[in-house]
């Protein structure tokens, strides 16, 4: 399939919104947030800080009435200059375009498949500013083979895992993890699609530099042609 017809068989897979977090829940009590190098809020805070971020998330909820703030696919940060991992030497080169989804909310909270799975791999990615934590699966639907990333999550979420496990769509897979194990974030889910994972394990690209950005705009679609926020 090409990058239109993969993304149409994507968007065609459930005509209702898919959860990758605790189905209790509301979807009234989702709310969008920009945390692109556009939003001017940002600079009002240390932005290196994991504390002050999630004070700033907090507040955001609860302004909105909200329990998830969502967002940021294919978005532009600042966020990532704090951390060398991401770092190149030309702005060109440099990491920092957004390529999957970040679900922002509290620790613990329950991670589901999205969809009927299995592990392919998982790993502790723990430079500064990384997934910490991540689970892959791997799914197959129609002939159609890719992958959900889930990254951010709690030690406790990769223990006993084992490769090949199986879930079902909308099982707990994992939670999410505290600043201390998640790459020093507030807590968040980081949620992606990938078609080919190029041999990677545990671990794939979650943010890319504007000279990849085209490959990764096809190899990584729109998390959100699933989850329908």
């Amino acid at each position: 399939m090409n990058k239109v017809e993969f993304n149409q068989f994507l968007k065609n897979i459930s005509k209702e919104s898919l959860l990758v977090l605790d189905s209790s829940i509301s979807l009234s009590s989702y709310v969008a947030i920009d945390i692109s190098k556009n939003n001017k809020n940002l600079l009002n805070f240390d932005v290196s800080s994991s504390e002050e971020w999630r004070n700033y998330l907090e507040a955001y909820l609860a302004v909105n009435k909200a329990k998830i703030a969502f967002g940021g696919y294919l978005e532009q940060r600042n966020l990532y200059d704090r951390s060398n991992y991401f770092k190149n030497k030309t702005e060109k080169e440099q990491r920092n375009i957004h390529l999957g989804i970040d679900l922002w909310c509290k620790e613990n909270t329950e991670v589901l498949a999205v969809l009927d799975g299995e592990i392919h791999s998982f790993k502790l990615n723990d430079n500064h500013g990384d997934y910490g934590p991540t689970i892959i699966l791997q799914h197959k639907i129609k002939n159609e083979v890719f992958y959900s990333l889930y990254g951010h999550l709690s030690t406790l979420s990769i223990k006993n895992l084992k490769i090949g496990d199986k879930f079902l769509q909308g099982e707990v897979i994992g939670s999410l993890g505290d600043s201390f194990v998640n790459g020093d974030y507030a807590p968040h889910l980081h949620f992606q699609i990938i078609r080919n994972l190029e041999g990677n394990f545990g671990d794939y690209p979650g943010v890319s530099s504007v000279e990849n950005i085209e490959f990764y705009k096809k190899n990584c679609p729109n998390p959100n042609l699933l989850l329908k926020l």
